[in-house]
């Protein structure tokens, strides 16, 4: 049995602008986009938390409902550079870690680096490491599998630390709100509602057939993990399988010769970022997010691998018309190309703002 680990630290970006000027401490700050620029929240204090915003959410839906909040900028290389430093202390731990994102991480602890047999001590170990090296709080969640030291985590926040044992799994799970299931978003949720199935005491009374039917493949996700079945492995690759660009547009486009453009424009940059590492991929995404924020993508799988500017263009414009992009306002375009058939690259996919 695996002993897993969850770290996730507290309101990451703001609790680092909060450290660096000491004046934020205990003030609503918020970090994002420029509301002019159509930005949103990348992260929000507990103090604008309190106030209902979030993490994705328009920074103009934000600062209408805290506008004595302090606005500030993203700082990538800053956010970064903190990132390293905190992984130094999971790899210090063990070499079975599986970075989720910049600001949390799964760690296998079941062997250890340390010696240590307590994945209680260890995530306590974690925790008081991250603080005294960065002023940072953590929270933490044990368990023996991902799905529950995932939820486990989130309980306490901030700087928490909830264990969940195999003995407790079942008695946790029954009780839990099927809105609280990593994995169970707003819209399947809102359906299981719907059909008077609150808890995972009433999730767990359909069998697998029934979840099937109702949510497909998802449908034998739900019927394990309201068991506490959960046997995926922590994965130590930390590479991405894409390298793609996003622009966020100022303001709703209707111009579909002007979107065309955009698309070819990420296209080239796409390309060079392959063509410097040496990459070709054989599978070429768009995606496009409309007023709404419906998002859709639409890919294309190629049996030749790609990396030029002006072929990616030409595919991703092809895409582009089986999207609704010439009848809906669009507010988002992005290209991706996978499928490498080289080396792979080096993290990162690059957000942009685009002013048009």
């Amino acid at each position: 049995m695996r002993k897993i680990i969850h770290i996730d630290m507290d309101a990451f970006f703001a609790s680092i602008e909060q450290r660096d000027r000491p004046g934020l401490r205990g003030l609503p700050v918020i970090v994002g986009g420029s509301a002019e620029r159509r930005g949103v929240v990348s992260t929000c204090s507990y103090e604008a938390r309190a106030f209902g915003v979030h993490s994705a959410m328009p920074m103009r839906t934000a600062q209408r409902l805290c506008p004595q909040a302090v606005y500030l900028e993203v700082d990538m290389k800053k956010y970064r550079n903190e990132s390293a430093r905190i992984r130094e202390i999971f790899y210090s731990v063990t070499d079975l870690v599986e970075p989720v994102s910049i600001d949390e991480a799964y760690l296998d602890v079941t062997e250890n680096n340390r010696s240590e047999s307590s994945a209680t001590r260890l995530a306590r170990a974690v925790q008081r490491e991250i603080f005294l090296k960065t002023g940072l709080t953590a929270s933490a969640g044990v368990s023996y599998n991902k799905f529950l030291a995932k939820i486990a985590s989130d309980l306490k926040k901030p700087a928490g630390l909830t264990v969940i044992p195999p003995e407790r799994a079942m008695e946790f799970l029954d009780s839990l709100p099927v809105g609280k299931f990593h994995g169970i978003g707003k819209v399947s949720a809102a359906k299981l509602t719907g059909m008077n199935i609150r808890t995972g005491r009433d999730l767990r009374q359909l069998d697998a057939a029934t979840l099937s039917a109702l949510f497909g493949k998802t449908g034998l996700f739900y019927y394990n993990i309201v068991r506490g079945i959960d046997n995926r492995p922590v994965e130590v690759e930390d590479e991405p399988k894409s390298i793609g660009h996003e622009i966020t547009l100022a303001e709703d486009c209707t111009d579909v010769r002007a979107l065309r453009i955009m698309l070819r424009q990420l296209a080239r940059r796409v390309a060079r970022r392959l063509q410097a590492r040496n990459l070709a991929g054989k599978t070429v995404t768009i995606k496009v997010r409309y007023e709404n924020f419906e998002t859709v993508t639409r890919s294309l799988s190629l049996h030749v691998p790609v990396c030029g500017g002006a072929e990616i263009g030409e595919i991703a414009v092809g895409l582009a018309a089986k999207t609704e992009l010439a009848s809906r306002p669009v507010r988002l375009l992005g290209v991706t190309v996978g499928n490498f058939s080289g080396p792979e690259p080096d993290p990162g996919f690059e957000q942009l703002e685009f002013r048009f």
